[in-house]
């Protein structure tokens, strides 16, 4: 199993959108694939799930059949996790798309993960156990449910800040691809981001070497490799970025290689940690909302024709690229059988 976190301190540059086509496209090139929603605000599930079956996931109480339920018992301090529901999204033949749904109430485990990753360092074999136990939940919710979907693959949404969730949930993550948007913040949040992960990988590794860590508990490796950088929703004239959009993006390479690489001086060109450019689809994107389905996947009957149709078609070759590039930095070989 492999496990990717799509991660930028920065928000509103497109990073929902992107797992969600993302995990859609892997589906669509034979690969079972499991996303899973860390963002407390719960917008990749509300891009995969219609609206009656979110009100059946969230009623007034309790919410069994999301992330929430699974980690409640550790909020709780009863037990530990239950096991963790797995929403059968789409399949066919070959693959299968499913999603651990996401809960606006997993913002309420933030101080239970702050506390626990400081008792980590604990030599108390009553303190550190329950500590791994809660550091390792995301981790161990990936794990069942891959099992579960017989899935390789588990693609992770998390929310932009630094804090103590996403800590957690950058931890359960083998590799990071980091999505940018052509903006001075967006630099800023990658100034942010490297140093950030250097620290938590560090202080990880520490809490590993801690003899009073249950020796049959599965904990994550703490890796949270960056694999390369995602330019989004940048604006194009003529296939190119426009002028404004240009200056930052050329900026880009030296800061991805100074902050999540700690290597100094300019990157090749093209540079080889660039992922991939995804332009704004602005014309696609309330056509794919309104038929719940990925930008790559619109038909005729809802609405893409004529220069819509041909906009599918690039839309199309840019995620499978992606996708492509992304299984390749982290050694996931395809089978490349679409749908």
């Amino acid at each position: 199993m492999k496990t990717i976190a799509f991660f930028n301190n920065k928000g509103g540059v497109g990073k929902t959108s992107l797992v969600y086509h993302l995990a859609w496209m892997y589906h669509e090139l034979g690969e079972r694939v499991v996303a899973v929603d860390l963002d407390p605000q719960s917008n990749l599930t509300t891009a995969f799930l219609p609206v009656d079956r979110l009100e059946q996931l969230w009623p007034n109480h309790e919410h069994p059949h999301t992330i929430l339920g699974a980690i409640q018992p550790l909020m709780d301090h009863i037990g530990d996790l239950a096991q963790p529901h797995v929403e059968l999204v789409d399949s066919n033949l070959w693959s299968a798309l499913s999603l651990v749904p996401g809960d606006l109430g997993l913002s309420l485990f933030e101080d239970r993960l702050a506390e626990a990753w400081n008792k980590c360092l604990s030599d108390s074999r009553g303190e550190a156990p329950d500590a791994f136990r809660v550091m390792s939940a995301f981790h161990r919710i990936m794990e069942r449910a891959a099992a579960q979907a017989e899935a390789e693959l588990v693609l992770v949404d998390v929310g932009p800040n630094l804090g103590a969730l996403n800590r957690a949930a950058l931890v359960a993550s083998d590799l990071v691809v980091v999505p940018l948007g052509a903006d001075v913040f967006s630099l800023q949040g990658l100034r942010n981001l490297g140093p950030t992960l250097a620290q938590w990988r560090r202080g990880w590794k520490k809490r590993l070497d801690n003899e009073a860590r249950p020796a049959e508990l599965s904990v994550p490796r703490g890796e949270m490799h960056p694999i390369g950088y995602v330019i989004l929703q940048h604006a194009a004239r003529e296939g190119h970025p426009v002028k404004a959009y240009q200056r930052w993006i050329d900026k880009i390479p030296k800061v991805y290689r100074q902050a999540l690489l700690n290597e100094e001086g300019d990157a090749p060109s093209p540079d080889p940690h660039l992922l991939a450019t995804i332009r704004h689809y602005r014309s696609l994107m309330p056509m794919a909302q309104e038929a719940r389905k990925p930008m790559f996947l619109l038909k005729p009957a809802d609405g893409a024709i004529g220069s819509h149709a041909a906009a599918v078609q690039d839309c199309r070759r840019d995620f499978e690229a992606l996708a492509r590039r992304i299984a390749a930095g982290a050694g996931i070989p395809l089978t490349s059988r679409a749908a």
